[in-house]
């Protein structure tokens, strides 16, 4: 595959994921949604690190600062920090005593405002592309 074509299939495969996001979301199951909009970031910085570096796969690690860190972008402090927080969504949540804590916590209301922060960077990583 080309570095065009891999770019196209991580913002694709983001793109699904987010409309799944919406599916979840709605269906009330929130602590899945809060998982694969994390899934949602992760590709399209993958698709960032496919466009700044010589490779064309990006390496096999989830957390977003480490995967940012090898990206020419240039997101805000606060972002960053919004980028770390995803990441208990990601792996942590996995587990089970992790996860029935995040089940008690992330309601509807919880959930929407961060969805809403997930759309504001998801927006500005497609148009950094």
């Amino acid at each position: 595959m080309t570095k065009k074509e891999y770019i196209t299939y991580w913002v694709e495969t983001a793109q699904k994921d987010w409309k799944a996001v919406d599916d979840l979301y709605k269906s009330r199951n929130y602590v899945q949604a809060l998982f694969w909009s994390h899934l949602v970031l992760e590709k399209l910085l993958k698709a960032h690190w496919v466009k700044d570096n010589v490779e064309n796969v990006p390496p096999k690690i989830h957390r977003l600062g480490s995967i940012l860190e090898k990206t020419n972008l240039d997101l805000s402090d606060a972002e960053k920090q919004f980028l770390t927080e995803m990441n208990q969504f990601q792996l942590e949540g996995r587990y089970p005593d992790y996860l029935n804590n995040i089940y008690k916590i992330y309601k509807s209301k919880q959930t929407k405002l961060i969805l809403e922060q997930v759309n504001l960077i998801r927006i500005c990583l497609l148009k950094e592309l």
